[in-house]
């Protein structure tokens, strides 16, 4: 993912419209790097970070109480199998 995307979940809290915006790095050569780290946001407000293994296999939620498990393993697993567009630009992101 190198742009950030909107997902809809229903939460024991209700509904939110989550705002998914992948943390890249900029490389010196001027390529990218994607950390793995995936910021989560509904609004303004920050609901914290699900972060991948090199693999995208393993992750960790670190949100405090803003999400249970199941519903960060849903947004993951989204995250997960999310195909970019081909005109993806992680510059939109700066």
């Amino acid at each position: 993912m190198v742009n950030r995307v909107s997902y809809n979940i229903n939460t024991t809290d209700g509904p939110h419209h989550l705002t998914i915006t992948p943390v890249n790095e900029l490389l010196p050569s001027g390529d990218y790097y994607a950390t793995g780290v995936y910021k989560l946001s509904d609004g303004v407000v920050g609901m914290g970070d699900i972060i991948f293994d090199a693999d995208m296999n393993d992750w960790d939620y670190d949100g405090i109480g803003e999400l249970t498990y199941e519903e960060a393993a849903e947004v993951a697993e989204f995250i997960k199998n999310y195909k970019d567009p081909e005109e993806g630009d992680p510059d939109l992101l700066r």
